[in-house]
């Protein structure tokens, strides 16, 4: 078949290109946080713009464009739904089998304290998930249990989502910064040192953010010894383990260290009055009247999170998982997408000669993610009472009814994402970037949040700009390692208004049709937390200086 050369100013101006190129993600901002339409009418409103506009101006083949768009909604559906659906399944089934009531009333024997439950679990637990598994499976498995400890719905998502900030660049055991370094030609080491001099300035915060957001300032300040343990634990932990060891480490050790924190800190402090929703019954709240319960039916009621962890690590593992997982005959099939794998040329200024795109889909059957967190579902339910494989296989079978529409608005949205890539929107949206000059420094944190809000992955976001951005901060004389970085530490506040985020969020809450008020609950936090990392690469490239390795 004829190849396709990508072209990045149809309009002949590359401002105007960019606000065309913007169509469709202005038009998903605008059905999910004006209209506050479903998620998946968005996706396709946006879709369709997007098919419309890469044929009719970027001049991009009816069945290339076809191909892309399917490429891509098969990669939604493995690996990421197959993570989803995995992860909600699990949850479902401790629900079905009774088994989360005694994990809430651990919980409590804790803390019964909403702000401390949202450190706990949406924040440090999160981290752990993230720092193991990544792609989705910590939002949706804290969200739903969170939802399972009484959390409302829409603060049980926002909470999940914006906790699940700080952790994503090291993110399944340090993916997108070993990808941010091959794009770029950079050491991995380099690109985690610098993140690891930026990310921790954010989490020290968080925990404080998520309190104020649920509360206020005056009553988080009741937890502010909690709020200082968690923080510091995983700033400090995130600073040594990215610096040191390298990108694989930082979330799964900050994570343990935190979470060690908090226990011990419980031991010799709590909070002055315990915390609800407003519209909780206030009465029996107080840790001390929680159901006490035998340690080792608190240690039944968290093995399957105890095995989900392990497989999950494990498969995380390159040594498991390249070495011996995907080595076993049949475990990986790849095959180039056909009408895609090598038609689309890139081409100046993206790289520096012509080179084809290609298009190889990789089922990792064995080794992806969602598997490992299957096996962990099964192997759970021998430790459930009373909870047999056959109700195991027909609450799977139910998960996915739950879930269609969600898997519907992911395929979709990756497909979004595929087509804008292939036609050379995104990288339309790119170019213009790179008119910023000497403010670049600025605005390249804004690539990394664009892309992870494109594709809801910071890796993605990562292998599409990072080479983008080596070159731009080359001509405009910024060190070029820290625009690298930029991208990665921008791209993590991009991932809580991702609509592939939002779609795990509200699947996982049972909140299916309201992707639009997660949005705009989402959106603010997203630009503050955008802006602060803006502003700390714009002095890290000047007067602090002196910050980066």
């Amino acid at each position: 078949m004829t190849t396709w050369t990508q072209v990045y100013d149809p309009a002949g101006s590359a401002l105007l290109s960019a606000l065309l190129a913007g169509i469709p993600l202005i038009a998903l901002f605008y059905m999910l946080a004006v209209r506050r339409a479903k998620g998946h009418h968005a996706a396709l409103v946006a879709v369709v713009l997007s098919a419309a506009l890469a044929i009719g101006v970027w001049g991009m083949p009816v069945g290339i464009a076809v191909n892309s768009f399917l490429f891509g909604a098969a990669f939604g559906l493995f690996p990421i739904i197959w993570i989803v659906v995995t992860a909600v399944w699990v949850y479902n089934m401790t629900v079905e089998s009774g088994e989360f009531e005694h994990l809430k009333q651990s919980l409590a024997s804790l803390t019964d304290d909403r702000r401390l439950q949202a450190i706990f679990i949406a924040f440090a637990f999160g981290a752990f998930l993230e720092g193991t598994a990544g792609f989705g499976t910590p939002v949706a498995i804290t969200a739903a249990m969170l939802v399972g400890l009484g959390f409302k719905p829409l603060y049980a998502a926002g909470v999940c989502l914006i906790a699940n900030t700080a952790p994503v660049a090291f993110g399944a055991i340090g993916v997108p910064i070993i990808v941010a370094g091959q794009v770029s030609g950079f050491s991995d080491m380099t690109i985690s040192a610098i993140v690891g001099r930026q990310l921790p300035f954010m989490s020290v915060i968080v925990p404080l953010w998520l309190c104020i957001l649920m509360c206020g300032f005056k009553r988080a300040m009741e937890v502010l010894p909690a709020i200082a343990v968690a923080g510091i634990c995983f700033a400090g932990s995130q600073f040594l383990f990215s610096n040191f060891p390298g990108p694989t480490l930082p979330d799964i050790m900050s994570a343990l260290i935190t979470l060690v924190g908090l226990i011990i800190l419980l031991r010799v402090w709590k909070p002055s009055r315990i915390w609800r929703f407003e519209n909780e019954d206030e009465a029996g709240t107080s840790s001390a009247s929680a159901e006490k319960i035998s340690t080792s039916v608190v240690l039944r009621a968290w093995t399957p999170y105890i095995i989900l962890a392990v497989m999950v690590f494990l498969w995380g593992l390159p040594q498991f998982k390249d070495g011996f997982l995907n080595k076993i005959p049949g475990a990986v099939l790849s095959f180039g997408w056909p009408g895609l794998d090598g038609l689309v040329v890139k081409t100046a200024p993206i790289v520096a000669a012509d080179s084809k795109y290609g298009a190889r889909f990789v089922f990792n059957w064995l080794s992806a993610g969602g598997t490992a967190i299957l096996l962990a579902g099964l192997l759970s339910v021998r430790f459930m009472p009373g909870y047999t494989f056959g109700k195991a296989f027909r609450c799977f079978a139910r998960t996915v009814v739950q879930l269609r529409f969600p898997i519907v608005t992911i395929a979709m949205i990756l497909g979004l994402a595929y087509l804008m890539n292939y036609s050379g929107m995104s990288s339309t949206l790119g170019i213009a970037f790179t008119m910023t000059g000497g403010l670049f420094p600025l605005f390249a944190p804004l690539l990394g949040w664009l892309g992870v809000f494109l594709t809801g992955s910071d890796t993605s976001s990562n292998a599409l700009f990072c080479g983008m951005q080596r070159n731009t901060a080359e001509v405009v004389g910024m060190y070029p390692e820290l625009a690298v970085a930029a991208n990665s530490s921008g791209g993590v506040t991009g991932k809580m208004i991702s609509p592939q985020s939002i779609s795990v969020a509200t699947a996982a809450t049972n909140m299916v049709g309201q992707e639009g008020n997660l949005f705009r609950f989402a959106l603010p936090h997203s630009l503050a937390m955008t802006v602060c990392i803006c502003v700390l690469t714009w002095l890290q490239s000047g007067p602090l200086r002196w910050m980066l390795p």
